[in-house]
């Protein structure tokens, strides 16, 4: 495994200041925004598509540091209900996948989408229950004559370009949310849909993330480093939906934290391990979404706290069975 970071924290820095400073840090590896939600700060597309002398300045930038950029992030909804917001994504998605190629880069990092309730909408409509039985109607809809189709066809372009790895992030508010949900498009579409594994979302919701490694196995692509507190005050109150802004943490059933602030070491210990067992072996992306501290603390934090949880050797022969 391979210590990483998602650059998206570190915007007020150039990428090879970034890069610098990450490397003198003991990060091995970035994954890099090249579009939508992460936008594209420190890789824009369209300064390297047609510029081979760009795109061999950044690799060997990397080599100076001694990083790898194992995936790009473009994560977006392209199946939004409003066609200029799709188109964006679309677009977004297209030029990661391209510069990908150029780049030597088999995956990439998005949210599976999510439409409206009906061809007419013009908002997303994440439905969750299967009553009143619109809600089925919907995700019949979303499902069957949207995204299915959709994810076909964006396969078969990554591929042509040699992106060989979807890994879309288990998102609520986005149809694919839950290991589940996951396993259903993978199994619609092919094994080019695959799993970015981030447990902060799947914490809240009430998943066992052992549980969900072991059902994942080899369909987990990528794994974001980041976790959730559970606030059992509130959530004693109201549960785990909560619509409050992430700025009212003292309020809110649950908030983000930094590896170690909403878990620790021993379940942080548990998952690396679970993952070495189902043959992960991939970055460890640490995402910096702690409201409580700021992007540079929060990611020295990270760092240093899985330092000591990730397994970075091969694990050799059993010399003792």
């Amino acid at each position: 495994m391979k210590l990483g970071v998602l650059t998206v924290a570190t915007y007020d820095k150039s990428l090879e200041d970034t890069a610098k400073y990450l490397s003198s840090l003991g990060v091995q590896a970035l994954e890099i925004g090249a579009g939508g939600c992460p936008g594209n700060t420190h890789l824009n597309p369209d300064d390297y598509l047609d510029n081979p002398a760009k795109i061999q300045e950044f690799k060997d930038m990397l080599g100076k540091y001694n990083l790898t950029v194992p995936a790009l992030s473009c994560h977006g909804n392209a199946v939004h209900p409003n066609k200029r917001t799709a188109a964006k994504y679309q677009a977004d998605f297209e030029k990661t996948i391209l510069l990908a190629e150029k780049l030597g880069i088999d995956t990439i990092i998005t949210f599976s989408g999510c439409p409206g309730g009906c061809a007419e909408d013009k908002t997303p409509n994440w439905a969750t229950c299967p009553w009143p039985e619109d809600f089925l109607d919907i995700l019949d809809y979303q499902w069957n004559e949207v995204l299915i189709p959709y994810w076909k066809e964006a396969c078969a372009f990554a591929n042509k370009h040699g992106v060989k790895k979807i890994a879309l992030e288990l998102h609520p508010g986005f149809c694919v949310y839950n290991p589940e949900t996951l396993m259903k498009l993978r199994t619609a579409v092919g094994d080019t849909i695959g799993a970015n594994l981030d447990p902060s979302h799947l914490f809240w919701q009430g998943i066992d993330i052992i549980a969900a490694i072991r059902y994942l196995s080899d369909a987990i692509y990528h794994f974001h480093a980041k976790d959730t507190k559970v606030d059992e005050l509130n959530k004693a109150v109201n549960g785990v939906l909560d619509t409050k802004h992430y700025s009212d943490e003292i309020h809110r059933s649950w908030i983000f934290r930094s590896v170690g602030y909403g878990h620790d070491a021993h379940v942080w210990k548990d998952i690396i391990s679970n993952l070495r067992m189902v043959g992960y072996d991939g970055i460890i992306s640490i995402e910096h979404e702690d409201s409580l501290m700021t992007g540079d603390e929060g990611l020295r934090k990270a760092i240093e706290f899985l330092k000591d949880v990730l397994i970075f050797e091969s694990k050799g022969e059993m010399w003792w069975a």
